[in-house]
């Protein structure tokens, strides 16, 4: 609800005051304190290190950023601030998490640990402390945020009073949209495919167990997490929770590094897990993927039965709806008449670029009521080559929103209307409460919010 800008705070991901200090160090420049907000200061070596940043990721600086940054730091203070007095604590539990699985990104985008730590000039544990205060200031920032917007409500007459006050050219357009209903058929591997998978893994095993080989070595050369594999299948630390069923059963049970489990089936493949290290009930394991692969017999005997159903449904013998509940290996949307769902807004609208290649494909020529012939998709969840029929049930045509057709839409608006103006009413009541000091030189600026220096 609340802009982006406020909710994430962006530029504080990569923001870490020690390492910043040690720039400026390395750049024989002294630093300085140039904001101070309540009792909390900004450095100039914390805005050099961030614009640096900025401008090495390639992100678009509005206006000048010796403004902008410092003041988007002193908008996070107060609500810090603020958040302390009012209590409010967030999970360590999902700091954590999030930790790792930011640090678990930079390691894929780099390569390695050591190239992360090179980089940064940091081990990973220092590394791990220091953003561990990052996410956890943000996420207390984010619950403050939303406090402050909770009880926000909007009325029908609210909407169409809000609708009809805007000009006509910032009436939003709404992309077209459709609803497509999915029937699936998994090939079925071969036995002979199925034994070749596990006997590479059964050697795998072996080859660590003997210590020939390294575990790590083996998923950079062989596993199929193409993600975890550049890690030397290394996952992160994880709760139970974050894996399917099947793969955690047998990864927490593991408690000795040097031990690899069992093979494990799951609906991404076959796996074989060693342990890295357990902390209290979250743990960091490896592990190698190997997928079973669909020869073209199998997948055009696939086409064969889901033609056959295909022809069925254009006889009316069943519906697509009774295709879908009794005949669809879907499991996420047979009991759902195969209506798929956004993952992205969580309704069964879909722009075509948010669905898959083949699936938008077939759909882009298709009239409402259709059902495509049989064609070879990916399924998103598991990777895997499945066969598929899809059923074109509505479509909405690109336009201007309207109160009839868009409500939701526009009431998504106008309460995100009403939530920046509460935001914008904090920060301005914050800065008229609060001790403020902007060094010499950096008072000349156009800011967002010109409450920062008081007459």
């Amino acid at each position: 609800m609340i802009r982006k800008f406020y909710v994430v705070f962006i530029l504080l991901l990569s923001l870490i005051a020690n390492p910043a200090i040690t720039v400026a160090q390395e750049g024989n420049t002294i630093d300085e304190v140039i904001w101070v907000v309540g009792d909390e200061a900004i450095l100039r070596s914390q805005v050099e290190e961030e614009r640096s940043r900025m401008l090495y990721s390639g992100e678009r600086l509005k206006g000048d950023p010796y403004c902008m940054i410092p003041e988007q730091m002193a908008i996070q203070k107060l609500f810090l601030h603020q958040a302390k007095l009012d209590s409010i604590e967030v999970s360590d539990q999902m700091v954590i998490e999030r930790v790792e699985a930011h640090i678990n990104d930079m390691i894929s985008q780099v390569g390695s640990k050591e190239k992360v730590e090179e980089y940064f000039k940091r081990s990973i544990p220092q590394l791990r402390e220091e953003y561990r205060t990052i996410f956890k200031d943000q996420s207390v920032v984010q619950q403050m945020q939303h406090k402050l917007v909770q009880n926000i409500k909007v009325t029908p007459a609210e909407v169409r009073k809000y609708y009809e006050s805007l000009p006509k050219d910032s009436i939003p357009y709404v992309p077209a949209k459709v609803e497509v209903q999915v029937v699936t058929f998994e090939p079925k591997i071969p036995t002979e495919e199925v034994e070749s998978i596990k006997s590479r893994l059964r050697d795998f095993t072996e080859r660590v167990n003997k210590g020939e080989t390294d575990f790590s070595t083996l998923a950079i050369l062989y596993s199929e997490d193409y993600g975890s594999a550049r890690n030397g299948g290394e996952l992160g630390f994880r709760g139970k929770g974050h894996f399917v069923p099947e793969f955690s059963a047998a990864a927490f049970q593991l408690n000795d590094p040097k031990k690899v489990s069992r093979i494990v089936e799951t609906e991404f493949g076959y796996h074989i897990i060693q342990l890295v290290e357990k902390r209290g009930d979250r743990a960091n394991f490896r592990h190698i993927l190997l997928k079973p692969k669909v020869s073209e017999k199998t997948l055009e005997e696939t086409l064969l039965r889901m033609d056959s159903l295909k022809m069925d449904l254009d006889s009316a013998k069943f519906t697509f709806e009774e295709a879908a509940l009794y005949a669809s290996h879907d499991k996420n949307t047979s009991k759902n008449n195969g209506l798929m769902v956004n993952q992205n807004d969580g309704t069964s609208y879909f722009q075509l670029e948010e669905l898959s290649p083949e699936v938008a494909k077939m759909v882009n020529t298709m009239n409402i009521n259709d059902i495509s012939k049989p064609f070879v998709m990916t399924d998103d969840r598991s990777g895997r080559e499945v066969v598929g029929i899809v059923k074109l049930k509505n479509r909405v045509p690109g336009h201007k929103a309207t109160v009839y057709d868009d409500y939701q839409a526009l009431k998504a608006m106008l309460e995100d209307h009403k939530s920046q103006e509460i935001i914008n009413n904090f920060i301005k009541k914050k800065q008229s409460e609060t001790y403020i000091r902007i060094k010499e030189g950096w008072r000349n600026c156009d800011f967002e919010y010109p409450g920062w220096i008081k007459n």
